[in-house]
């Protein structure tokens, strides 16, 4: 019994070593469907390889017995989201098919919902599963992005660093950093960022339509981002106008 505690970081992260095959095999079928050229390829095999380092270093950090079955499905759209980012990578040379982009794009979006469900039910939620779900979000819309942006202009990449100029903020001011209360309008928001830049990005409106919705996803996106930033600050705020015995009972 005492076998099955040990923590084994081999059988953790060999599902990581899986999931960059699983990678590699959606990359050959992308190349052979499509012919994807250099910049496709080489995106591609860099996404895997990073995907691969950076969660395997994770799960050695976070000394996790078991991935989880809802890591797994995150690690499934990861691999959605490499094919997707090689495509777009390729659209640079080529113009590759809007509706294979679109496809693996929706299904990416629609496995969004599911691995939190997963995690709720099996009661496998972590911090880490937390996190590697919303920086696989974050990367689907940071590349959904540089796609539209190439019809609709450069403000859409507003859109997609959103994030990481956030994150950057974070580590001048790090107050920036402490956690944010439930929100089921920031979870509708960001919802909506992928919905619209798919929208935009299958080409189905005018070009009058996909910029009015990539408007809206912009105005919403720096609505959330705005009202987030405010709390923290009030809340950093009160934090620092408390008297320092209130400060070392909340230490103790």
């Amino acid at each position: 019994m005492a076998l099955n505690n040990t923590y084994d970081a081999r059988l953790v992260q060999q599902e990581t070593a899986v999931g960059a095959g699983v990678q590699l095999l959606l990359l050959a079928l992308l190349g052979s469907a499509i012919g994807m050229g250099p910049a496709g390829w080489v995106t591609g095999l860099v996404f895997a390889v990073a995907t691969w380092a950076v969660l395997s270093r994770a799960l050695h950090r976070s000394r996790l017995r078991s991935f989880g079955p809802a890591n797994r499905v995150t690690l499934g759209r990861a691999t959605l989201v490499g094919g997707v980012t090689a495509l777009v990578a390729d659209s640079f040379e080529s113009t590759p098919p809007v509706t294979l982009l679109v496809g693996l794009t929706a299904v990416a979006l629609i496995l969004d919902g599911v691995d939190g469900k997963v995690a709720r039910r099996t009661g496998t939620s972590t911090a880490l599963g937390a996190r590697f779900d919303m920086e696989v979000d974050a990367f689907l819309i940071l590349v959904l992005s540089v796609y539209v942006s190439m019809a609709l202009g450069p403000w859409v990449l507003l859109i997609g660093a959103m994030r990481y100029v956030f994150v950057a903020a974070a580590r001048v001011a790090p107050w920036l950093n402490a956690p944010l209360p439930p929100s089921m309008a920031r979870k509708t928001v960001a919802a909506l960022q992928g919905i619209c830049l798919l929208v935009a990005g299958a080409d189905l409106l005018p070009h009058s339509g996909n910029f009015a919705v990539m408007l809206l996803a912009l105005g919403s996106l720096l609505w959330s981002f705005g009202r987030d930033v405010l709390w923290l600050y009030r809340t950093s705020r009160i934090r620092a106008a408390r008297p320092a015995e209130h400060r070392v009972l909340e230490l103790a």
